[in-house]
């Protein structure tokens, strides 16, 4: 099968299988001589447990370490999946029934207890965090959530309204130039903002930027705001770092 016909078929996007392809992760079977990438049954096999530890929150690195692993074992992977998806479906069951209850309370058919309402929600694990420290390490980790912990829950709320507005003043000017007065100091919120979440060196600076291409999650994250946002904001803060560097 060709790649148009594999992303029609599965319902992801050619550039996502693109982008596996050049990272390793799930390479076709052959190319042809016109460029064709052509992918066997096997392929859609690998791409099916690709996409299943994707849908459980795993990182790219993460999957192609593990698929790619001497002791990989389908099977085994596959009933992995399975048990975390019970216990997602789970989840999912106890919200929807707060849902549900919180319809009923409104229209004051039930009563519900202030611990009813929050029943199903599950802050406990963040996906990005193991990442990060992969990429940074404990110490930073650590000190970014002992950063954002110290401060007030007002503040603490107001961050997603802050960076929302950020990306709203960014995404005007993203057909235009990284490195102009406008641009920068649209970005430097954005630095600025990111140090009062955690400590962020110019070059882990360039480094987030580059993430936010790199990471699909981040690029349809970002992307929300405007078709292109994420590798604009990926180069301005790499001019941002280069001017700001002493």
């Amino acid at each position: 099968m060709k790649v148009k016909e594999v992303a029609d078929l599965v319902g992801v996007s050619v550039r996502t299988l693109h982008h596996y392809d050049d990272i390793g992760l799930l390479v076709p079977e052959e190319t042809t001589d016109s460029g064709y990438r052509l992918y066997s049954d096997d392929s859609l096999e690998i791409l099916q447990q690709i996409l299943f530890f994707r849908e459980l929150g795993f990182p790219l690195k993460k999957i192609k370490e593990i698929i790619n692993s001497p002791s990989f074992d389908r099977k085994e992977a596959l009933e992995l999946h399975h048990r975390m998806l019970l216990e997602k479906r789970s989840q999912l069951d106890t919200m929807i029934g707060t849902i549900e209850k919180t319809i009923q309370h409104i229209k004051g058919e039930i009563r519900m207890t202030n611990k009813e309402k929050f029943e199903g929600f599950d802050f406990s694990h963040n996906p990005y965090e193991q990442e990060a420290r992969e990429q940074w390490g404990d110490e930073a980790v650590d000190k970014a959530n002992h950063k954002v912990g110290n401060l007030s829950k007002a503040e603490q709320k107001a961050i997603p309204e802050t960076m929302n507005a950020i990306y709203k003043k960014l995404a005007p000017l993203r057909n235009g130039l990284p490195d102009s007065v406008e641009s920068q100091a649209a970005i430097e919120e954005w630095y600025v903002l990111l140090n009062q979440m955690g400590s962020y060196s110019l070059d882990a600076f360039r480094g987030l930027g580059q993430l936010y291409v790199d990471d699909e999650r981040f690029t349809q994250n970002i992307d929300a705001f405007g078709e292109g946002l994420a590798k604009f904001m990926r180069d301005a803060m790499a001019v941002y770092a280069d001017k700001n560097q002493k």
